[in-house]
C-alpha cells in the first residue's frame, strides 16, 4: 500500500496552540487509488479493510454515503472492497432513509457520513430506523485521534471542544454506540457494535477517527475473527405453561380471530403466524403496519384491522370475537385511530417478542413468539367460526365507477389501476399520507413487497427508502406512492436512483398540499407551492440514465402511461405525475383524520 504513516500515538499538542497544526500528529497520505481489500494474512491488513469485509460478511453489499472530510479515507477502502458498492445518495437524510429502506429487504443497512454536520442530518433517518426495529449499521467519520482532550475546536462542530455532542444525540436512537479512536480495541468495538445491531435488530453508531482507516495493525492482520451471535433462547417451562393456558383460553372461545403486529418482523414469526393460521382455521387479519409481513393469499385472511378505518368486514369481525390473539403489536394513537379501538383486554393474548401476556393476566416471560406460536398450533383447537361470520356478511368491493373522457382523475380510480400492475415480481412503497389508506386496499399477490414506515411517520421517508429497497431487491421492480408534499422533502435523490439505474415506478400524487394534515387541522400551512414535477425529474436525468416521465390528468391517459411504463419503458425509471383534486381523499383518511384530531385536541385534565 502507497502509505506513508507517522506516529499515531505521539504526544498530544498542546491546548493552547490555537489555529496551530497539532505537533506530533499522525501524517496520512494517501495514495489516490487503493488496491482491493487486503487478504487475510496481509500484514497490512487495516481497520477500513476489516469494516469493509465485516460489512460484506453480514450480507451488506450496498453502503449509503456522503462524502466529508473526515470519512475520505473510509470512503477510499470502503470502494477497494470488491464486495462492496459504494452509493453516493444527494444528503445524509436520504442516505439513512436509503439504509431503512434497504434494510427491510436484506435485514441489515448501512450508511456511512460525517462528523456532527453529516451526522446529525441523517439522525432524523437513524430515529425511524429505531422505531421500526431495523438494524441500520451508522458510520460516522469522526475527528483526528490527537484532537480528543486538547480543548481545539474543530470545524462542522457547534463550536465547542466536547466532541460527544453527537454521540450523544445518537444514544437515544441506537442500541450501541463505539466511538473508535485508538487501534488497540477498534477490532472489538467494530463487531461488538456490528453484532448487537443483528443481535437486537436496531440501528448501531459507529465514529471512526479520520486518521485510522489506513493504518495497519495486527489486530486486522488475519481478517475478520469469526463472531458468533449467541441465540436467544426460550425457557421451556415458561412456554409449556404459556401454552398451555393460551390453548385454554382459545380452545373456550367461540368464533377467535389472529391479527399480525408490525413485531413479526423483529421476531422473525411470520412463517410461525402461517403455521398457527394453518392449523387453526381462525379468521386472520393484520395491524396496518403489518401489511406484507403475513401473505394475503392465505384463505382465512380477512384484511387490515385498524379500528374505524379497516378493510372493508374486517373490524366487525375482529371487535366482535370473544377471543383475538394479536402477535406483535403496537397500539399507538395512529394505530388505534385515535384511541378508539374497541377491544377487551380481557380477550386479547397479546404476544411481544419474547413475552406472552393472557387477558388481564398471567404474563409469561422469556417465551420467544415463533416458539410459542409453532408449539401452539398443535395444541390449539381448529375453529372456523369466524372466518365463516365473515364470508357470510362480506359484500365484495365494488369497482369504483369508470372516468368519463376528460372526466378529472380520482384517487380511488388510479389505486384501481396500480393494483393490476402488481405481481409477485413488484414492491410497494407506501409514503406517509393518504397512500398509507389507498395501498392498505391493495390485494398483494403471492411474493409482492410492501412497506410503509406508520410508527415514526416521517414524510419524505420513501424517496430513500424506494432507493434503498430497489438497490436491496434489484430483482423486483419497486412501485413507489408518493404525495406531492413529502416529495418535496426528499425528491432529490430520484438522481440517485437514476445512477444506480433502478426501474421503478413512482406515481407522484399531486394534489397540492399536505392532504393528511388537512383531515386532521387544516389551515394556510398545508398548502405548498406547486411544482412542475415532471420537469423537476426530466431536469434531474439530464439526458443521463434511463427515465421517462408522464403527467396525467385523465384516466385514459393514466392507462396509457401504466401501459408504456409497463411495456416500452419496463427498464427506466418511469415517474409518472397523477393531478387529482385537493379534496379527493380516501373515505378511511376522513374518519382516521377526525379521530386523531379529536385525540389531539383532549383539553389538559385539569379543565
Amino acid at each position: 500500500m502507497d502509505t506513508t504513516v507517522g506516529d499515531v500515538n505521539s504526544r498530544k499538542p498542546d491546548s493552547n496552540g490555537i489555529g496551530s497544526p497539532p505537533s506530533g500528529a499522525a501524517s496520512v497520505m494517501q495514495s489516490p487509488a487503493l488496491p482491493h481489500a487486503l487478504a487475510a494474512g496481509s500484514p497490512d491488513a487495516t481497520m477500513g479493510c476489516h469494516i469493509a469485509r465485516r460489512l460484506v460478511q453480514i450480507g451488506v453489499t450496498d453502503v449509503f454515503s456522503v462524502p466529508g472530510d473526515f470519512n475520505l479515507v473510509l470512503l477510499d477502502h470502503l470502494i477497494a472492497e470488491p464486495g462492496l458498492n459504494l452509493i453516493g445518495c444527494c444528503n445524509e437524510l436520504n442516505a439513512g432513509y436509503a439504509a431503512d429502506g434497504y434494510a427491510r429487504a436484506r435485514g441489515v443497512g448501512a450508511c456511512v457520513v460525517t462528523f456532527t454536520v453529516g451526522g446529525l442530518s441523517m439522525l432524523n433517518a437513524i430515529a425511524g430506523a429505531y422505531s421500526e426495529n431495523l438494524p441500520v449499521v451508522c458510520i460516522v467519520g469522526g475527528p483526528n485521534s490527537n484532537d480528543y482532550g486538547t480543548n481545539r475546536v474543530l470545524h462542522h462542530t457547534t463550536g465547542l471542544s466536547d466532541f460527544s455532542q453527537e454521540l450523544r444525540c445518537f444514544q437515544t436512537v441506537t442500541c450501541f454506540q463505539a466511538v473508535v479512536n485508538n487501534l488497540e480495541d477498534a477490532h472489538e468495538q467494530i463487531d461488538t457494535a456490528i453484532s448487537t445491531a443483528l443481535k437486537e435488530s436496531k440501528p448501531v453508531y459507529i465514529s471512526i477517527s479520520c486518521n485510522l482507516p489506513a493504518i495497519p495493525h495486527p489486530t486486522f492482520s488475519q481478517g475478520p475473527v469469526p463472531f458468533a451471535l449467541s441465540p436467544k433462547l426460550t425457557n421451556q417451562m415458561e412456554l409449556e405453561a404459556a401454552v398451555e393456558a393460551a390453548a385454554e383460553f382459545l380452545n373456550e372461545a367461540v368464533k377467535p380471530v389472529m391479527v399480525g403486529g408490525p413485531k413479526l418482523r423483529v421476531a422473525k414469526a411470520s412463517e410461525a403466524f402461517v403455521e398457527l393460521a394453518n392449523a387453526c382455521g381462525f379468521a386472520v387479519a393484520v395491524m396496518p403496519s403489518a401489511k406484507g409481513l403475513v401473505p394475503e393469499h392465505h384463505p382465512h385472511f380477512i384484511g387490515t384491522y385498524w379500528g374505524a378505518v379497516s378493510t372493508a368486514f374486517c373490524a366487525e369481525i375482529v371487535e366482535s370475537a370473544d377471543a383475538y390473539l394479536f402477535a406483535g403489536p403496537i397500539f399507538n394513537d395512529y394505530s388505534s385511530v385515535g384511541y378508539s379501538l374497541l377491544l377487551k383486554k380481557e380477550k386479547a393474548i397479546i404476544l411481544q417478542p419474547d413475552r406472552v401476556v393472557i387477558g388481564n393476566g398471567p404474563a409469561f416471560g422469556c417465551v420467544l413468539m415463533k416458539d410459542f406460536l409453532k408449539a401452539l398450533s398443535k395444541r390449539v383447537k381448529r375453529n372456523t367460526t369466524a372466518y365463516e361470520n365473515y364470508h357470510r356478511i362480506y359484500v365484495p368491493d365494488g369497482h369504483p365507477l369508470k372516468c368519463e373522457p376528460k372526466e378529472p382523475l380520482r384517487v380511488n380510480v388510479l389505486f384501481k389501476h396500480i393494483q393490476d400492475v402488481l405481481s409477485s415480481e413488484s414492491a410497494v412503497i407506501a409514503e406517509t399520507g393518504d397512500s398509507w389508506f389507498n395501498c392498505q386496499k391493495l390485494k398483494l399477490p403471492r411474493g409482492c413487497g410492501y412497506e410503509f414506515q406508520m410508527q415514526y411517520g416521517s414524510i419524505g421517508w420513501s424517496v430513500g427508502a424506494t432507493l434503498g429497497y430497489a438497490q436491496a431487491v434489484p430483482e423486483k421492480r419497486v412501485i413507489a406512492c408518493i404525495g406531492d408534499g413529502s416529495f418535496q422533502v426528499t425528491a432529490q435523490d430520484v438522481s440517485t436512483m437514476l445512477r444506480c439505474g433502478q426501474n421503478t415506478i413512482i406515481f407522484l400524487i399531486n394534489n397540492g398540499g399536505y392532504t393528511i394534515e388537512v383531515e386532521i387541522h387544516d389551515g394556510p400551512y398545508n398548502v405548498i407551492k406547486n411544482w412542475n414535477y415532471t420537469g423537476l425529474v426530466e431536469a434531474i436525468h439530464n439526458s443521463d440514465g434511463k427515465c421517462w416521465t408522464a403527467k396525467v390528468l385523465y384516466e385514459e391517459e393514466l392507462m396509457e402511461a401504466i401501459q408504456t411504463a409497463t411495456g416500452p419503458k419496463k427498464d427506466c425509471l418511469c415517474f409518472i405525475e397523477v393531478i387529482v383534486h385537493k379534496d379527493d381523499t380516501s373515505k378511511e383518511l376522513l374518519e382516521w383524520g377526525s379521530r386523531v384530531s379529536a385525540a389531539n385536541s383532549r383539553p389538559p385534565n385539569s379543565y
